[in-house]
């Protein structure tokens, strides 16, 4: 199994959703052969950036960011010190506010999980095939 983790505690939102996108990318480069296919990059991709910004902007602007390659899935794991569960919101098509994100992250995922940690915030973990559903 291979794992890769990452811990930023943030000043810029922008620059570390970026650079968690660009350690996702750097991680499923290097399964080399056994790696993914470009939609399931993709969907990593989008998956991590999707729980790196909730735990952002919900989370107390510091995050860990874990993944790890299991033979039938990815597992992307973002811990934050918010104990507040993500919850489903009505997504908010006239003002921007968001609503979109845990919606497309369970869809996308085989599995989502939320564990509370016992310094009093939560680790979010998404478990994404490797292989194309059908």
């Amino acid at each position: 199994m291979t794992i890769m983790s990452a811990e930023r505690t943030v000043l810029r939102p922008l620059a570390a959703v970026a650079e968690a996108r660009r350690a996702a990318r750097s991680f499923l480069g290097a399964l080399g052969p056994w790696g993914v296919d470009q939609e399931c990059a993709d969907t990593v991709i989008l998956v991590v950036s999707e729980l790196v910004t909730n735990a952002l902007r919900h989370g107390g602007g510091a995050f860990a960011l874990r993944l790890a390659a299991h033979p039938d899935f990815i597992e992307v794991s973002v811990r934050d010190s918010s104990p507040r569960p993500p919850r489903m919101r009505t997504p908010d098509l006239v003002d921007g506010t968001g609503g979109f994100g845990w919606h497309m992250v369970n869809d996308l995922a085989h599995t989502t999980t939320v564990t509370p940690t016992p310094e009093g915030g939560k680790t979010v973990r998404a478990l994404l095939p490797r292989r194309p559903r059908g």
